[in-house]
């Protein structure tokens, strides 16, 4: 069992061009992306989270079950759900406002226990920034890690909601001993200020670094880098690819039994231009179609040899 933890919201995606256009509600937030990914790729997988018990909240729910994703761990509370008004560039990337104040997912409690057979927890995106619930998390990442529980964190910076930098980037590099994998772009790369080196120093057996249209690179603690180049496509708007690719690793490091930090340093050149080209392949896919709609594995036919 794979378990996500962090925040789910509506994704307020713009329909067509100017100033004032509607906006189509769409289901959203890292962590719950990631989640629904792993669903449909087969993964068996579990959600932790704090979600309103409004109809938004109802309608995240209902994707998670689709995906087959187990809702057990979810707890439910009156306030209101997140939103998130996304504006798309002319190159197909989103930027976002967020409605945060008094929302539901703010005031996650953290469990006294994780499901029995979790090999993986993955966190990251606004649950790390927004408190209380920042604390919650972060408490069950370290808990997890001491455990011996695999870790991934991808920070996913939305630098509004951040309203100390100086404060949060301490923080991040606080959880890096916890880290088992470290995912981030490179946008999030140049806004946190420092290197994979320097990471992957403090605790991460891997760093794996997104670029866009340019592909994906990942560095090793033995000093290895491996890349690969992105799968062109045309590009709807980019929602959710970079949260496909935490799916798409995990996936692909559960498949290779691989959820473990001594299994990832022995992962050899051919490894990791395999997953990497897989994670690839999902996030183009996700990439060709509005707002995060990742792909199932029937749509990825034998990317992954395992």
């Amino acid at each position: 069992m794979i378990v996500v933890a962090g925040e789910a919201l509506i994704d307020l995606v713009p329909q067509g061009t100017g100033p004032l256009v509607s906006l189509r509600p769409r289901l959203g937030g890292g962590p719950y992306n990631t989640a629904v990914a792993l669903g449909r790729l087969g993964s068996p997988t579990a959600f932790c989270s704090r979600t309103s018990s409004d109809a938004f909240g109802e309608a995240l729910l209902d994707g998670l079950r689709e995906a087959g994703v187990d809702v057990a761990s979810v707890q439910r509370g009156p306030e209101p759900t997140t939103l998130a008004v996304a504006t798309i560039g002319t190159d197909g990337s989103a930027a976002y406002s967020f409605y945060v104040e008094g929302t539901a997912d703010r005031l996650f409690a953290a469990p006294d226990d994780l499901p029995a057979d979790t090999r993986a927890v993955s966190f990251g995106t606004c649950s790390l920034v927004l408190e209380p619930g920042a604390s919650a998390y972060e408490r069950l990442m370290r808990a997890a890690a001491g455990r011996g529980v695999f870790t991934a964190l991808d920070p996913n910076i939305r630098a509004g909601l951040i309203a100390d930098p100086d404060a949060y980037r301490a923080r991040f590099r606080s959880w890096l001993p916890s880290v088992s994998l470290l995912k981030l772009s490179a946008e999030d790369a140049e806004w946190l200020g420092g290197t994979p080196d320097e990471w992957l120093a403090s605790g991460p057996a891997a760093v794996v670094m997104t670029r866009g249209g340019d592909g994906l690179t990942v560095h090793t603690r033995d000093g290895s880098t491996y890349s690969v180049p992105g799968e062109k496509v045309e590009v709807v708007d980019t929602i959710g690819a970079g949260d496909t690719v935490n799916a798409a690793l995990l996936h692909g490091l559960a498949a290779r039994d691989a959820l473990a930090p001594q299994a990832l340093a022995e992962l050899d050149a051919d490894g990791w231009a395999e997953l990497l080209r897989f994670a690839a392949r999902a996030a183009a896919i996700t990439c060709s179609r509005a707002g995060a709609e990742p792909p199932y594995a029937a749509e990825l036919g034998d990317v992954l040899n395992v």
